[in-house]
């Protein structure tokens, strides 16, 4: 294939994420109030302080991080799973009435809450890929029927854990991680070694990238669209158990509302394409990240409170934005560098034509 020349714009795009995050930081740090650091007398901003960082990173991973990754795996095979808030409400609920009526202890609990996600997940699945009812209709609908089991199931009251949820979500591992990035990093590791070191990772992004032609090659192409769900329900579950451990065990009606946004986001931020077959987990923990900086930045600044969403808001439309523009581009290369099947028959003719 002819080597492409170096092309600026398509840098840029190909790199945005990384721009924008880097834009984001050096922005909301000299704009944030400063500190003084120890007896030194040095103002730094609050915003570049160690602990501010890793409370961005442990925001990502509860807010963002964990259920775009499930996300991330939806979106390679050019799916949408719209369920995955009210995914974390159900889990959670089930898990924290056990708790509260059968004495569960963490983990028990927790196992639950994973079961009740993948179960979630599966359900999706079947829809999707046994019904063959689109994926968008689909989760739309389970969106609505999950919050409303979780809202019968808890007559719209909201629930309080026992303390020792709440003594989870404040572990701190070998005394300095706390345990939503753990939780977070085993995720990441585990979706990363899946998708680059084993078949159905492949498959997945064969999947994405043209179905009919995976198909044709002999991939089950029906197993691996009902494994990215299942695995989306799964980081839901696991999601909505680190997110109420997080909140002091405490979980209402609004828990987990328009979280599927956020990992949406999170995903397409990261560079995966809602076309389908591109995009890795490392991007979404970028884009996770970046989206809860913005939020945390804002609330440094002052911002008022009312005007935040609507951050939110503009960076969903970015990174839907950037998606467009890389897949355009993307389109645009193919039509250069690939020579349609009439145009070589007919410059085969002219040849023979003129022997």
């Amino acid at each position: 294939m002819q080597k492409q020349p170096f092309n600026v714009f398509r840098f840029f795009l190909n790199n945005s994420t990384i721009f924008l995050f880097i834009a984001v930081f050096i922005i909301f740090g000299l704009s944030s109030p400063r500190t003084a650091i120890g007896d030194t007398g040095i103002d730094f901003p609050r915003f570049w302080l160690p602990e501010n960082i890793l409370n961005i990173i442990k925001q990502a991973a509860v807010f963002a991080g964990i259920i775009g990754v499930g996300m991330t795996f939806v979106l390679l095979t050019a799916g949408i799973d719209l369920s995955v808030g009210s995914n974390m409400y159900l889990s959670v609920v089930c898990a924290g009435l056990l708790m509260r009526s059968s004495g569960l202890e963490i983990v028990p609990a927790l196992f639950v809450s994973l079961l009740v996600g993948t179960l979630y997940g599966a359900f999706n699945a079947f829809c999707i890929v046994r019904l063959k009812i689109i994926p968008f209709m689909t989760t739309l609908a389970t969106l609505v029927v999950g919050r409303g089991l979780g809202t019968a199931l808890t007559s719209s009251q909201q629930i309080d854990f026992p303390e020792r949820m709440n003594a989870f979500g404040q572990t701190m591992v070998l005394g300095v991680i706390p345990m939503p990035i753990v939780m977070f990093v085993l995720v990441v590791l585990a979706a990363w070694f899946i998708l680059t070191q084993t078949q159905f990772g492949r498959q997945v992004y064969a999947v994405g990238n043209d179905i009919d032609v995976a198909k044709k090659a002999g991939i089950n192409t029906d197993r691996n669209l009902a494994m990215v769900y299942i695995i989306s329900g799964f980081c839901a579950g696991l999601a909505g158990f680190v997110l109420a451990s997080q909140l002091g065990g405490r979980v209402d009606r609004s828990f987990g509302e328009t979280r599927e946004f956020d990992a949406i986001a999170a995903a397409v931020l990261g560079g995966t394409s809602l076309f389908g077959g591109v995009g890795n987990v490392f991007g979404t923990v970028i884009g996770a990240m970046l989206i809860q900086m913005v939020g945390i930045g804002l609330q440094f600044n002052l911002v008022n409170l009312y005007l935040q969403p609507m951050a939110r808001a503009f960076i969903i439309f970015l990174a839907i934005f950037f998606d467009s523009l890389r897949e355009a581009n993307y389109k645009k290369l193919k039509r250069r560098f690939i020579r349609p099947v009439h145009s070589a028959s007919s410059e085969a003719r002219a040849a023979d034509a003129g022997d």
